[in-house]
This record gives structure tokens, sequence and C-alpha cells, in this order.
């Protein structure tokens, strides 16, 4: 197992609490961009070098701040058996000025410097202010020559353009996952085939679903159309379960603005991340006035041997677990089309056929993080008489793990950033 600052095994049940949040109801603290953070978020420095750098404790979600023109450093204390993750979503705050190319940067380094892995996240050609979220990653595999030793490493987090970035400082949340190393003969070849169709949409009216204000009290959904309102400047949080085997296939529509007309670049945006809230897929869409719609997917089904493709979509598709939907209204939709409330209209297609995961040799922590099953899911709507459409065994949703960005594997075991597919 990953010793990630001492983590003890008798707090991963609270850890995963905190890490997933509420299954429903508001999370306790707000920032003034408006976005949830966990409750009971612990609050870290961010130290500017590696000798005072705070260590991050697996399972457990952390508040920081990141200024302009700084470089934040937190350690991880990590073995040479388990793989480990963390996620960094920083917060800018509403009306800030923002450019398409900035965002959030993060790194995983040894102690020597080396690199483990890096990726960004960034605003987009919408440049609308928004929480983004990019991952790391130190993984160990059977020829890597780099990261591969038990001992001290290193998150970095600094702002893609710091030179054309708003002076205020930005809110952290960082969240941190270990997963252990699979018995016996784990996948490790890459699955070659599965189905890239684009199902059949789904018709019928929605259940009314609004979204959380975060990672951690994302709403929970199936399969299904599920409507909400949002503002300009708004951004909508769910969650789905995916267990091993699993297919999903999902889209957002903007409606219409009551007559009024104009053109507001990148209006609306969708993106799915995996459980450690690492980046699978985002599209995005122009708005008119008129209905617009952006969908991703179908993604390929969540299978242990993915994490050794070279496509980020389907490197990101590694755990079974809850994946969240992160749904994005542009604030200058306002400046056209006024304030609102809009209504979106989320609709998921889950195919594909449940298969066995590996197995592990130890507990990932937080315990429960790639799970899809009992006790881990709750019924998407609340009324188990069927208000979720389609497939009955995945009309429950798994009570969250920790769950933008892409990291890739490479050769030698390398991990390297990647271009990534994001929505305008």
């Amino acid at each position: 197992m990953v010793v990630l600052c001492g983590t003890a095994a008798a707090t991963a049940d609270a850890d995963l609490a905190l890490a997933a949040g509420p299954v429903s109801g508001p999370a306790s603290a707000r920032s003034a961009g408006g976005y949830a953070f966990a409750e009971g978020a612990r609050r870290v420095d961010a130290a500017g070098g590696t000798a005072d750098a705070a260590r991050l404790e697996a399972g457990v979600t952390y508040r920081s701040s990141l200024a302009r023109d700084a470089r934040a450093y937190y350690g991880l204390d990590l073995d040479a058996a388990s793989d480990a993750y963390v996620s960094v979503t920083a917060v800018p705050r509403p009306g800030e000025e923002v450019v398409a190319v900035d965002g959030v940067r993060v790194s995983v380094q040894d102690a020597d410097g080396g690199s483990c892995s890096l990726d960004s996240a960034t605003f987009g050609a919408a440049r609308s202010p928004r929480p983004v979220t990019a991952w790391g990653a130190r993984e160990i595999t059977r020829t890597g020559t780099r990261c591969q030793d038990a001992g001290r490493y290193y998150v970095v987090v600094e702002r893609v353009r710091p030179q054309d970035s708003p002076p205020d400082a930005w809110e952290l949340e960082l969240t941190t996952v270990s997963e252990p190393a699979a018995k016996g003969t784990a996948a490790t070849d890459v699955p070659q085939t599965w189905d890239s169709a684009s199902p059949a949409p789904l018709t019928g009216e929605p259940e009314n679903r609004p979204g959380g204000a975060g990672f951690a009290d994302a709403a929970s959904i199936g399969q299904g159309a599920w409507r909400a309102e949002a503002e300009p400047g708004r951004t909508l949080y769910y969650k789905v379960p995916l267990d091993w085997g699993r297919q999903l296939y999902a889209s957002a529509e903007l409606g219409s603005a009551d007559g009024r007309s104009g053109y507001a670049t990148g209006a609306l945006s969708l993106s799915l991340l995996n459980p450690v809230r690492g980046q699978v897929v985002s599209a995005g869409a122009g708005y008119t006035g008129r209905r617009a719609t952006v969908d991703v997917g179908p993604v390929p089904p969540v299978a242990y041997g993915n994490r050794y493709a070279v496509a980020e979509e389907q490197s990101a598709m590694r755990f079974a677990g809850s994946y969240y939907l992160v749904v994005h209204l542009a604030e200058q939709v306002a400046d056209r089309f006024g304030d609102g409330p809009f209504e979106v209209v989320l609709r998921l297609r889950l195919t594909g056929t449940e298969r066995t995961g590996p197995d592990y040799a130890g507990e990932p922590v937080p315990r429960g993080v790639f799970e899809a099953t009992e006790p881990f899911r709750a019924a998407a709507s609340g009324d188990t008489a069927g208000s979720a459409a389609g497939d009955p065994a995945m009309r429950a949703v798994a009570v969250g793990g920790i769950g933008t960005g892409s990291v890739l594997l490479a050769g030698l075991g390398v991990w390297t950033v990647v271009a990534r597919r994001r929505g305008a």
C-alpha cells in the first residue's frame, strides 16, 4: 500500500466521506467562485519550495491557495509497490478576466526533481472563469526507470500563464488516492476493440435533478434524462457509477433563449472525469440562442488494462467507481442572452457487460474509491419505482470516490504531458 504521510487504515472510511462529500444536500464551504469544497477539508499552506512542503495523506481532501506568480509545493511519502494519484482543482473568482490558455498546471516530481507526470487544465476559448481540475500520478511499472522507488515525492502546482493571469490568489482543492498493486496476472494488455458507435439518443421527458456545486456534493444520476437550471458562470457537478466493463455516452443540451440572438463562443462545455478526478474527455459548443447540444463518448469500457493505452481517453478509463460529469455555462452568455437561468438537460446511456475487476493486493485509500457496487451504490433518483430510464442495473449510483487533466504512460514508465481534447 502507498503510504502518504502515514495514513492509518482506521481512518479510511472517514477519509472517503471527506473525499466524496454527502450524497445530497449542500457542502459546508462555498468559495467566492461558488465552488463547494468538501466538508471538513483540511487547510494546508502552500510551500515555496521542497524544504517546507507539507505532506499530503491519501484519502484526505485539502484546501489551499495559489498566488499568481508562485509555485506551490506539497509532499508525498510513497512506497515502491502502489500507484498514487493527486488532483488539484483551482477556483478563480467570478468576473475575473482570464485568457483561453491560462489555468492550472500540476506535476509530480521525485526527490531529485525528475518528472513523474505533468498535466494542465485551461479555461478554453470561452475565457470564462470556472473551476478547472488537473491531475498527476506516480505509477509503478515493470519497465520503469524513474519514479519507481519508495521515498519523498513532490506535487508542484502553478498557473499555466502567470503573466496573463488575474492578480488575486486562487483557492485550491487537493485530493490524493493510492491504488495497490494487482495480485497475480492482472491484465497488462490494452483492450484493442470496443464499440465506438454513438448509441441511439435517449428520448422522453427529463426529470429535475439540480447539479452540485463541486465534487463533494455532486448530484447522483444514472441512465436517463435529467434537467437542471443554470445561470451564466455556473458549473454543475454530477456523478455516475461505472463498474468494470461498463461504457458511458452522455450529452448536454442548452435550451433556447426566449427570442434573443447573438453568439457566445464555447457557451456550453461538458467534461467526463474518472474516480480520481482525472479528465477522460471534454467537448464544448457555441450558442446562438437556439438549442445547442454537446456530447462526450461513447468512451471505452472500464478496464484495468486501459492504463497501458496511449490514447488519453482510453488510458483514463482504468478504474471502476464514480465518474464525474461537469457542465459549465460560460459567463459571457449573459452578455448576449441575459442572466437566465437557462435549462440544461443531460442524457445518459450506459452500455457494456459488467466484468470482474482486478484482485488488489491491498485496500485502496480511500476505501471503496474503485467500487461501483453495494454498499457504495444508492438509488439515482431516490425513487426505486423506476424514475431513471433504461438499464435497471445502473439506476443506482456510487456514493462517490475521489474523483481535469490527462496523464499518460510513455516509454520506460516516464509520465509525460500529452495534448488533450478540450471544449472551446
